[in-house]
């Protein structure tokens, strides 16, 4: 699998963006906040699920009729 140019740190460390606040980062064992930069957005995002703006859209089945 290859890389785009730009996509990779330091030591071939896959380059990221926190999914909050877009600032870049390495995805590698020291960061402990992965995907995101901090615990600050971390929480930001938790946050968001929890009061419900981030939500996955399911699809209700049809009602079926009874025998």
């Amino acid at each position: 699998m290859s890389r785009a140019s730009g996509n990779t740190g330091t030591a071939g460390v896959p380059r990221i963006h926190c999914p909050s606040c877009r600032k870049p980062g390495d995805w590698s064992a020291e960061s402990p906040f992965r995907p995101f930069c901090s615990e600050r957005c971390r929480l930001i995002d938790l946050g968001a699920w929890a009061s419900e703006r981030y939500a996955i859209p399911v699809e209700t089945p049809p009602d079926q009729d009874e025998f």
